[in-house]
């Protein structure tokens, strides 16, 4: 397992007692005493680390290469997935899965599923295009949306992406106008959605997917209108002053519950998802079941006036021709 800087020293601890393990196995010394110590000062040790982050060590855990990506939940969470391919007009996005599918936490409900994976290998990111999307992407998406809604069925996103992909040929190919559109068809979709965000949410990349009745955060992913280092880069000039944007930014689950970008946050395993990624499904399940629950006993007509309002009332917005009491200067 990887290690962040910070997680190094519970690591290390870690090693020391898998190493008294090994030796205990092999019948030399009975460390069994000593074994429990470490063990009892490694669990403290990991809530001491965890329940002090900062933004910006929980932006490097959101992008742990060890953390569960969607194909990941989408074994444990569905069964009977039959993944659909292409946006009818270019090609596929394997940045983007898709396919209808059993949501197991509901007894087999029928759903649509929709998520962005990135790749654990470099051949395959170089396939998956690092999790950022293509228009492609974005149209097939859209396209099954539509399926979705012509067949009753909820529609679940699972978002990780540094943001959808810059490159020259998806901007020929109108990156702008396929997020656009998205925004647009989930905005008037008449199935509940509910949308989560299991890693990095990015920019426009992210939102594309992200217009739910119910946005969910695991508790160490982000979220937010551009990265730490591509904002230091533009406010700061200097993109190594990346943790300091971090903080001022407020992209982590708890400070966008406050300000109701989300809805809940989803706990993980102490320490991070890879640290527990079967509990931390679990969880993420047992969320998306409470919320889809509510949603689906809503019609249709319900369901696209809840969404409208859930992002109409993001914000705080203020009128400068009033004074503080309420009356015109």
């Amino acid at each position: 397992m990887i290690a962040l800087e910070f997680e190094k020293p519970l690591r290390d601890l870690e090693r020391k007692i898998e190493e008294l393990k090994r030796l205990a196995e092999r019948g030399q010394v009975d460390f069994k005493e000593e074994i429990h110590k470490l063990e009892r000062k490694a669990k403290r040790l990991q809530v001491e680390i965890f329940n002090d982050l900062s933004a910006w060590q929980v932006v490097q855990l959101a992008r742990h290469p060890d953390r569960p990506y969607f194909l990941d939940y989408l074994g444990h969470l569905f069964t009977d997935f039959f993944e659909l391919h292409g946006d009818r007009r270019f090609s596929d996005d394997a940045a983007v899965i898709g396919g209808f599918a059993r949501f197991k936490p509901m007894n087999g409900l029928p759903v649509l599923v929709l998520g962005i994976q990135k790749g654990r290998t470099t051949e395959e990111n170089m396939k998956r295009n690092f999790g950022m999307p293509v228009p492609e992407g974005y149209r097939k998406a859209m396209r099954l949306m539509d399926l979705a809604a012509r067949f009753g069925r909820p529609v679940l996103t699972f978002v990780d992406t540094m943001g959808a992909y810059p490159g020259i040929g998806a901007e020929e190919r109108g990156q702008a106008e396929a997020i656009a559109k998205s925004l647009e068809i989930m905005a008037g979709l008449p199935v509940p959605v509910v949308a989560t965000i299991y890693g990095e949410g990015g920019s426009g990349g992210a939102l594309a997917l992200g217009v739910g009745n119910r946005v969910l955060m695991l508790q160490y992913s982000i979220y937010g209108v551009i990265s730490p280092e591509s904002g230091a880069s533009i406010l700061y000039r200097d993109p190594s002053k990346a943790a300091k944007m971090a903080e001022a930014f407020k992209c982590t689950a708890p400070e966008l519950l406050k300000f109701g970008v989300i809805d809940e946050v989803v706990g993980e395993a102490t320490g991070g998802a890879h640290r527990g990624p079967v509990l931390t499904a679990d969880n993420l399940g047992a969320a998306i079941r409470k919320h889809l629950t509510e949603l689906v006993a809503l019609s249709p007509q319900e369901l696209i006036a809840d969404r409208y309002k859930r992002f109409r009332d993001l914000g705080v917005f203020t009128d400068p021709s009033r004074s503080r009491n309420g009356r015109a200067p």
